[in-house]
């Protein structure tokens, strides 16, 4: 007898081992750890260089984590449809938080010197409300408060969309799994299903407010403060939409990946690819329009205070790595994610993604260094190199912790997308131009997964 389809979501949803990320994370953080022990006791010079690297990488990951927690959180706001098997691959970033919440009091321990010294020595010849502003326990009070909330909400608004899951996947884990899935399935049944999709319709908006507002600090004290003559009130904007942008592209491979690590990748049809791209390639314009008003207005001003900034980023040794962002945060993916196909097909979507990525991070490293190091170009060597497999490893390690822990699908959230597919392959398509009958799962494999032979 052929297992229904919610039987199979069920079973498939806790089949996930994710060993690769399980050995690359551990291995990554293992070396990188080595490396940024080594970089802070070889001298002075290298533990600077190590620090400043570990505070871009602190704000790079910390934005996904947050940028794909948000991504659900909007998913939830706009009651979407189409994203029912894949938000899960999203809201598993979310194990990430508390490992930010450690690399921020780090920052401020042991590595503050090395990140905000530069400031301190600018903070005498500024204001007295600036320079409280951005006194040391000012600025990592708000920070910790803010990160600290945010973790928690996020926490919560993934707990409370993963117990339905939970619930249904009981029977089929055993060991501590079991009781925790027990133990957090409690009550569940007692609540309607109306009053937990509430309680998930409240924390999402909070999140999404939560998320621009502590994000915004971020930047604010993580970047601009590192240089503190220079201000833009644009600059929170366009990072927390930075992070958004990337949790998208982040989610396109964790799609990719966990899609047939799970064994459901031919229920991930190229209708939902299509519509992942769709925002990737939006929120990719979205990131070089905000980009441009920041610079556009900086430019016609040219105030000294303000132009220093960004003359420091695209002028002398730093100006490859300007024009390595602009290439592959906008050029690339703009014209490679701009017809239907590249965003349908696997191996496109999978590259565009990978190099927005790797984009964002330049874009990360470039807006924090010129500020701080006493170097005159980028360089990247072990005390670099030890703080991003550090961070690369743990959020591999973490993704992969939380995978082998929870439902990586949702049956409910997954049939709900696969019946709207039903839907529409069944009847007139639409967006014929864009969509056809190969485009969404067959309704044939639907029918004969949802009932016993």
């Amino acid at each position: 007898m052929s297992p229904t389809l919610h039987e199979r979501l069920v079973q498939r949803a806790v089949a996930g081992r994710y060993d690769l990320f399980l050995g690359v994370g551990a291995g990554f953080t293992v070396l990188g750890l080595i490396l940024f022990v080594q970089s802070l006791v070889a001298g002075a010079d290298t533990a600077i260089r190590a620090w400043q690297l570990f505070h871009v990488n602190w704000i790079y990951f910390t934005g996904l984590a947050g940028g794909s927690v948000a991504f659900a959180a909007v998913q939830k706001v706009v009651n979407a449809k189409w994203s029912g098997l894949i938000i899960r691959f999203a809201e598993a970033a979310v194990a990430f938080l508390p490992v930010s919440l450690i690399g921020l009091v780090l920052i401020f321990t042991a590595g503050y010197d090395a990140v905000y010294g530069p400031m301190e020595h600018a903070v005498h010849s500024l204001p007295h409300s600036k320079a409280v502003w951005l006194s040391h326990n000012f600025m990592f009070a708000r920070l910790g408060v803010g990160l600290l909330a945010l973790t928690v909400i996020g926490w919560k608004l993934v707990r409370a969309d993963l117990t339905p899951d939970v619930h249904a996947a009981r029977g089929g884990v055993s060991g501590g799994r079991r009781q925790l899935y027990e133990k957090w399935s409690n009550g569940f049944g007692r609540i309607t299903a109306a009053e937990h999709e509430a309680k998930v319709r409240r924390l999402a908006p909070i999140y999404l407010v939560m998320y621009a507002y502590v994000f915004t600090l971020v930047a604010f004290d993580g970047i601009m403060a590192l240089q503190p003559h220079w201000f833009s009130n644009l600059l929170g904007g366009f990072f927390f939409m930075g992070s958004f942008l990337g949790a998208h592209m982040l989610l396109a491979l964790m799609m990719l990946y966990g899609s047939r690590h799970l064994g459901v990748s031919d229920l991930v049809s190229p209708k939902q690819r299509h519509d992942l791209g769709k925002l990737c390639f939006g929120f990719t314009v979205f990131w070089t329009y905000l980009m441009w008003a920041q610079f556009l207005v900086i430019w016609y001003g040219n105030l000294p205070e303000e132009t220093g900034f960004v003359f420091a980023r695209l002028w002398g040794h730093w100006l490859p790595i300007g024009k390595a962002v602009f290439l592959g945060m906008f050029v690339i993916p703009f014209f490679g994610l701009l017809g239907v196909a590249p965003k349908k097909t696997r191996v496109t979507l999978g590259f565009f993604a990978t190099v927005s990525l790797v984009s964002l991070w330049l874009e990360r490293y470039l807006l924090v260094m010129p500020s701080i190091t006493p170097l005159p170009g980028p360089v990247f060597a072990v005390p670099e190199a030890g703080p991003t497999l550090l961070f690369a490893g743990l959020f591999l390690l973490m993704y992969a912790l939380f995978a082998r822990t929870f439902p990586m699908l949702s049956p409910r959230l997954a049939e709900i997308t696969l019946e709207r597919e039903r839907g529409h392959a069944i009847t007139s398509l639409e967006f014929d131009h864009e969509e056809g009958a190969r485009d969404y799962v067959a309704p044939e494999l639907l029918e004969r997964r949802s009932r016993p032979r």
